[in-house]
């Protein structure tokens, strides 16, 4: 199985002599996401901070500033975008979208938490429409909660996957909310990508970091893209993101990370954090 770039993300290591050593990653570093044929910048706009029911912090923030937004990550080279549906972050993206971001050039990440075929199929539908593009990249069930998921959700699983044969999606997986459904993803062959949550400190996370971290690992080994989301706690670690960029990229099997900004100076920030851990 190829190794991907993540795995020697922040290695103290000096290479082999004859060797050339890795370059320094940065947050516009490209990163396959596991063996999905897929690739995005290390670092992603997340859109879900405080979200719920359609809306989030980044839509409270009004329509013109949140526009403005995601026009200047993806100024910064930013092209892995994280949206969706409860987050109401799709008709923002669809803007951007017949603006200034090119949508060849971007990875669109979206979830439903739709748990019936039927709605399931909709939901895709609906979402292209919403988003105005005729695939979309990423489609996660989101915020599993229980690990029977897999059987539970079987009917949703086979509309994701003929999604995917029919070039209606490119890739499936799941967001996890319950380290015991996390673990499970990791075993399910069906999942291309995974979206989990992870820092050092277990803040909003599934479970103590010692637990998730292996848990990814794992994943990562069998070829699944590996997501890590509330890399800042969603807010509760700001203090401390440094850190926590530098745990999570040296996990070896975090391929990029989404973080929820609210300001051009935090996108900023976090591309500097970005670049002084991955200089190291």
């Amino acid at each position: 199985m190829r190794r991907t770039a993540g795995a020697v993300a922040v290695a103290a290591a000096l290479p082999a002599a004859g060797q050339t050593a890795p370059a320094p990653l940065t947050a516009t570093t490209m990163r396959p996401l596991g063996e999905t044929g897929l690739a995005c910048t290390l670092l992603g706009m997340g859109t879900g901070v405080k979200a719920g029911g359609g809306h989030s912090a980044l839509t409270r923030k009004g329509e013109q500033a949140a526009l403005e937004l995601l026009e200047y990550a993806y100024a910064q080279g930013l092209t892995y975008f994280d949206l969706s549906d409860s987050y109401g972050s799709h008709p923002l993206m669809r803007q951007v979208l017949q603006g200034p971001v090119d949508r060849d050039k971007v990875i669109l990440l979206t979830k439903t938490q739709s748990q019936e075929p039927a709605l399931i199929r909709a939901d895709i539908e609906r979402f292209r429409k919403e988003l105005d593009t005729d695939r979309i990249d990423i489609v996660l069930l989101h915020c599993l909660t229980k690990p029977d998921w897999p059987e539970r959700l079987a009917g949703c699983l086979d509309v994701l996957a003929d999604a995917k044969a029919k070039g209606v999606i490119r890739a499936h997986g799941v967001s996890c909310h319950n380290v015991e459904a996390l673990k499970r993803a990791a075993d399910s062959d069906w999942v291309d990508v995974i979206l989990a949550r992870i820092n050092p400190f277990g803040i909003k996370m599934d479970g103590p970091p010692e637990e998730v971290a292996p848990v990814l690992q794992k994943a990562h080994a069998t070829g699944k893209g590996v997501l890590g989301m509330k890399i800042v706690g969603e807010g509760q670690c700001r203090d401390k993101v440094p850190q926590s960029l530098k745990y999570v990229m040296g996990l070896g099997c975090v391929d990029a990370m989404p973080i929820g900004f609210l300001a051009p100076g935090e996108v900023d920030s976090a591309i500097r954090h970005v670049r002084e851990v991955g200089a190291v």
